[in-house]
């Protein structure tokens, strides 16, 4: 069954850019573009006394600039932001992190790991170097057609993220957050990113997932070159297991891509079925040795634009190494050094 015939979507439209829409007391939802496919992210404030607090900030871009404006304006006034909560590194999460902290003298509330990683990946320190990811990509069969065009396309987190706090207030899991007289636990998840924050609060009945569980699309769950043997659907699928145990029937789910939505158990498990037969259409299809870059037309059946080949090789290698950890493909190096795999 689809995501629209087994949950319940209570909202039925997005609010108008700009504009709030209270989906919970004290929590509300806006919406700002995003320059890729995907083209929208969800962003929260939640009301914080006589204040707010900000969870996700948007790409930093002119376009959501004006729209946060545009709420300062009306909904926010004088009202004071003393803490902005990113809930991991991704541009559209981290990309406008410096530009609010800086405007209202607000706190950044990170993981460690997230808040590391967005200056590693910004800086192009610690492995996160365009030549890094070339070189691993092309380790994996990417032809030099796609390899040139990416390395054009060059740090784009950088140009998303124009500018990071210097300053954190690190967040761990199990940690209760005050916010708004209420108590907001951050759960920790991973696959998706290196230690993506998402907040529940019991006593509303509401879980902010952030992009560890959406209604419609599955997260994107990929290798990256400065961790090539990382075995990410592993980790989200051990995620997706814990929250399985904390949320109860009829939490309301506000994800950043897609509607808030009920039905958290049902879509557990239909991500846990998507990447079952990811895993084993990839394993099938290696009854002789492939290289990643090769399978992707297996996983991925349309054309696919510079963005999303970054993406879905990741993708696509995340699931082999899941399978390698298993013993059910092996790897070597074949001609020219291309990374094989295949069925054991």
């Amino acid at each position: 069954m689809t995501p629209e015939q087994v949950l319940d979507y209570p909202f039925a439209a997005p609010p108008a850019p700009g504009e709030l829409a209270e989906v919970a007391p004290g929590v509300h939802w806006l919406r700002m573009p995003l320059p890729f496919a995907l083209d929208h992210i969800n962003l929260w404030l939640l009301e914080d006394g006589e204040g707010f607090v900000i969870v996700d900030c948007g790409v930093g871009m002119d376009a959501t600039r004006v729209l946060w404006e545009r709420i300062f304006a009306g909904r926010i006034g004088t009202r004071p932001v003393r803490r902005i909560l990113a809930t991991h590194c991704h541009p559209d999460h981290a990309g406008n992190a410096g530009w609010l902290a800086g405007r209202f003298g607000a706190t950044l509330l990170m993981s460690q790991a997230e808040y590391l990683t967005a200056h590693a990946w910004r800086d192009g320190a610690a492995g996160y170097t365009d030549a890094s990811l070339l070189a691993f990509y092309r380790l994996h069969g990417l032809d030099d057609e796609r390899i040139e065009a990416l390395r054009e396309r060059g740090n784009r987190y950088r140009v998303l993220v124009p500018e990071l706090p210097g300053t954190y207030r690190r967040i761990v899991d199990g940690e209760v957050l005050a916010i708004g007289g209420r108590a907001w636990r951050v759960v920790t998840g991973y696959g998706h990113a290196p230690e993506h924050v998402s907040l529940y609060c019991e006593s509303l009945g509401v879980f902010v997932s952030g992009d560890m569980l959406l209604p419609r699309i599955s997260s994107h769950v990929g290798v990256t070159a400065v961790a090539p043997d990382d075995d990410p659907v592993g980790l989200f699928l051990g995620s997706l297991a814990r929250f399985a145990d904390l949320l109860p029937a009829g939490t309301l789910v506000l994800p950043s891509h897609g509607l808030p939505f009920r039905g958290a158990q049902e879509r557990i498990a239909q991500l846990q079925d998507h990447h079952a037969l990811r895993l084993a259409e990839i394993e099938e299809a290696c009854g002789e040795p492939r290289s990643a870059a090769e399978l992707l037309a297996v996983t991925f059946r349309r054309r696919l634009d510079t963005h999303q080949v970054f993406l879905a090789l990741g993708e696509v290698i995340a699931h082999l190494n899941h399978l390698t950890a298993r013993g059910r493909v092996s790897r070597t190096a074949g001609e020219g050094g291309v990374m094989r795999f295949a069925r054991a």
